[in-house]
C-alpha cells in the first residue's frame, strides 16, 4: 500500500495499526468512528490544522517506506 494525501485513514490503520499514534498526535482521538475511518489523510490534516506531508513522512518512516 502506498501512503499519500489521498489515502483513507481507515485503510492505513487496517494495514498498519501501529500508525494510530501519529493520527492521535494531531488530535484524532476517535479513530474508530465512521467518519474518521473514511476520511483521507489530507482531509484530516486540514480539519486538525496540521501538515499532511509531515504526517505522511512520519507514517512512512514508521512502516519502512
Amino acid at each position: 500500500m502506498t501512503i499519500d494525501k489521498n489515502s483513507i485513514i481507515g485503510d492505513v490503520l487496517d494495514s498498519y495499526p501501529e500508525t494510530a499514534e501519529f493520527f492521535m498526535e494531531i488530535g484524532m482521538h476517535c479513530l474508530g468512528c465512521p467518519h474518521s475511518r473514511g476520511e483521507s489523510i489530507e482531509e484530516a490534516c486540514y480539519v486538525h490544522g496540521t501538515d499532511a506531508d509531515e504526517l505522511i513522512a512520519k507514517i512512512k518512516a514508521a512502516i519502512g517506506q
